[in-house]
């Protein structure tokens, strides 16, 4: 986002709103960073893309992995997107932690080149150190088990796709992961003089990197006093190299499930948490919480104070609180994983009783 904009958006007191796009699926009481869907249903996703642009989201996300979630069955996020980007006009594009290491520097470049010029300018290019080491070794690609070697790998590989992306002239560059010898992208991205480069989480390195080149950053979900110690994080790392923390798009990606009222709150609750799981579905602190239990069951009045200061969840009026706290402590941007989806239902409540109330934004 241009600085002028950013500016302009705070000063509003406003953010904008990322769609993201349930691309794999995640049932059962694990309730994941992403819609409980039981299958993925791929004609439905671009369909989905249109109604979030209607709606009035800023932005669309699909994940960048190759085996995920249930059956490990996951679509491509580069497809998905280039999919999306005929099918919209108006929303920005991006790929969540796009992982460095299942694709060459000089293909990322002239990927993000080509879907930017296809797009009209409106690709998000959002790299990642890479994470997830079971695709990776699965599909016999590139994997190192020290986050320094593949941070290290991911700044090597921005020098490339930069240079790429802003010269018409051949590029050679040899390093100690990456080489290149008189590659070009061409056409180059429509944006001037890039398209925007965002970076998440807090790996030390990965925050110098945004210091650096970062027009945005991204946090996964978290209880909102350590959101503010990674914010910090970051504003330590852009001082540290005389960049101005303010010139940085923030934002936070996190599940949302809104109703008309906690009736019917914990009546989509009971029937996400009734889905059977799969096996691999058992990651560490994930599961649901007795108490969260205890809330649906009708045991206990409140949502789980947890649950409540990392998702963004309840009725339209505590919803639209939630997004004014994270607003406060200097989100811009949200990405939200829409719990009920496929169903239409929350993301038109969100968009109808959310979006548009100080804190938020439907501008078109």
């Amino acid at each position: 986002m241009p600085a002028e904009e950013l500016v302009q958006l705070r000063a509003d007191g406003r953010m904008r709103m990322g769609y993201c796009l349930p691309t794999f699926a995640w049932p059962g009481p694990t309730l994941f960073r992403t819609p409980n869907v039981e299958v993925v249903d791929a004609p439905d996703i671009i369909a989905l893309a249109r109604d979030a642009e209607d709606a009035g989201f800023q932005s669309v996300w699909a994940c960048d992995h190759l085996m995920l979630g249930k059956d490990n069955a996951v679509l491509e996020g580069w497809t998905v997107l280039s999919a999306v980007a005929g099918a919209t006009s108006r929303v920005q594009l991006g790929l969540i932690h796009q992982a460095n290491l299942q694709r060459a520097p000089s293909l990322h470049a002239n990927m993000t080149a080509t879907l930017d010029q296809l797009s009209g300018g409106r690709f998000v290019f959002f790299p990642d150190m890479s994470t997830y080491a079971a695709e990776n070794i699965a599909y016999g690609l590139d994997w190192d088990v020290d986050d320094d070697v593949r941070v290290a790998k991911l700044a090597e590989a921005l020098e490339i796709i930069l240079a790429l992306w802003t010269t018409e002239q051949p590029v050679s560059f040899s390093g100690r992961y990456y080489r290149v010898d008189g590659a070009q992208a061409q056409p180059r991205p429509a944006q001037r003089p890039r398209p925007p480069l965002w970076f998440g989480e807090i790996h030390p390195a990965q925050l110098a990197l945004c210091a650096k080149y970062g027009d945005g950053w991204n946090s996964t979900p978290v209880r909102t006093q350590q959101l503010c110690e990674r914010i910090v994080s970051l504003e330590d790392a852009c001082r540290a190299v005389g960049r101005n923390p303010a010139e940085i798009e923030k934002s936070y990606e996190t599940q949302v499930l809104v109703a008309p009222d906690h009736d019917q709150l914990r009546e989509t609750l009971r029937r996400l948490l009734a889905r059977p799981g799969f096996p691999g579905d058992d990651l560490p602190g994930q599961h649901a919480s007795a108490e969260l239990w205890d809330y649906v069951d009708g045991r206990r009045p409140d949502l789980p104070a947890d649950l409540v200061d990392t998702w963004v969840i309840g009725t339209p009026e505590e919803a639209r609180a939630r997004l004014a706290e994270l607003r406060a402590v200097g989100i811009d941007h949200l990405l939200l994983w829409f719990m009920d989806a496929p169903d239409r239902a929350g993301m038109r409540l969100f968009a109808s009783e959310v979006m548009g109330w100080p804190g938020a934004s439907v501008e078109q």
